[in-house]
């Protein structure tokens, strides 16, 4: 069907969501439908496409012609204005409690044309403990025409008491040959920084259009990977970690502050102010304090995990230039990430033990344990790159 189209490489996984979506038609046409169900988990690796093929779904659910692509139903889907698809994407370090039982007094709702009412929960992992309890509740006992579409990395992210509700799609990592080839065909990138993207990206679909496509991706990409050569003493390894910690902050605040300022003036003029009347401004702006309060807090929240998605996107080029570093001193025939590098790589290779490129992958992953607990970024990138340096 046309809305699975864009799902690189993912035959298997378009096999059973195209025979649910036609169950799912028959349920609507008041037959039995085997195959569908009300609760489904997309999984698999960053990159592997589980929102866009939960979104390609939820538009063979909403069309009448289970997902032809050119409908409006689809249209709407796609950009997320279909008045029955709830599209959910947490933006802070969590999901709470509060903000799920809003949604599912939303999910609660019929059906405005007739079909399905769709729950899109992107990174559904992010929800806490009780989130995760309430929406065990919803998802026991759904509404007769609502579907839970929830993507979450690995089903062990999620409760087992939620995943063994849910029929769980597990998505693969797209072979390079075939993200090359849809950024040479849809989005006339040229063929040889195609290739590269898509090893660079290593199957992450998103992040090889970004390579492909953005120079400042690109150099970004370049200054994380001049690190490990770079490491030549204490103080080059302080001034790293302070510069890739900077970058963070910075990419943070680029994707926050516009719309920080957007949603903080449209609450307060939502609240009154600069209304006229007498002790009209003042009183209403008062009463809206705690909401500010409120909106400060999340806007803090989706800050960090920016500054923080930022920090872990780093750490896995390195873990990606060490994994090279492990393939060439066993001799593996496998594909390089950073074949650009090679260079690089096999300098390290030759000069150091697979023992030390081991434990300085380790480091790495450790260093993004401490950051998930809340570790100081500054403290934790500092220590990872001293141990990155003795090996």
């Amino acid at each position: 069907m046309a809305v699975f189209d864009d799902l690189i490489g993912q035959d298997q996984a378009v096999a059973v969501l195209s025979r649910a979506a036609a169950a799912a038609r028959e349920v609507v046409e008041g037959g039995r439908g085997a195959g569908m169900t009300h609760a489904w988990l997309f999984t698999g690796p960053p990159g592997s496409g589980r929102e866009p093929a939960a979104r390609a779904f939820a538009a063979a659910l909403l069309c009448p012609d289970g997902g032809c692509g050119h409908c409006d139903q689809c249209h709407q889907v796609m950009i997320g204005s279909h008045p029955d698809l709830e599209s959910v994407r947490p933006q802070g370090l969590s999901y709470s409690v509060k903000q799920t039982r809003e949604l599912i007094l939303r999910a609660a709702g019929a059906p405005t044309q007739g079909r399905w009412r769709v729950i899109l929960f992107e990174d559904a992992d992010r929800a806490t403990e009780s989130a995760a309890n309430a929406l065990l509740k919803a998802i026991e006992e759904p509404p007769p025409r609502t579907v839970w579409l929830l993507c979450s990395p690995a089903p062990d992210d999620l409760v087992i008491t939620i995943r063994s509700r849910c029929r769980v799609i597990t998505l693969a990592t797209p072979a390079t040959e075939a993200v090359a080839h849809v950024l040479a065909t849809r989005d006339s990138v040229p063929w040889e920084t195609a290739h590269f993207a898509a090893r660079a990206a290593q199957g992450h679909i998103s992040r090889a259009r970004a390579l492909a496509l953005d120079e400042g991706v690109r150099q970004r990409r370049e200054a994380v990977l001049s690190i490990p050569r770079a490491l030549t003493g204490v103080g080059e390894c302080i001034s790293a970690a302070e510069r890739l910690v900077k970058t963070a902050e910075e990419e943070a605040a680029a994707a926050t502050t516009a719309l920080n300022e957007s949603e903080t003036t449209d609450l307060r003029r939502l609240y009154g102010e600069g209304s006229t009347g007498k002790g009209l401004n003042r009183g209403l702006v008062r009463g809206g304090a705690g909401a500010l309060k409120e909106l400060e807090d999340r806007q803090k929240s989706r800050a960090t995990r920016i500054k923080r998605d930022s920090l872990d996107g780093a750490l896995l080029e390195l873990v990606s230039y060490y994994r090279d570093v492990l393939a060439m001193q066993f001799g593996a025939r496998v594909e390089l990430a950073n074949d650009d590098l090679r260079f690089d790589l096999d300098q390290l290779a030759r000069t150091s033990t697979p023992e030390e490129t081991l434990r300085r992958i380790d480091a790495i992953m450790q260093c993004r344990e401490r950051l998930d607990a809340n570790v100081n970024p500054q403290i934790a990138v500092e220590s990872m790159l001293l141990a990155l340096r003795s090996g």
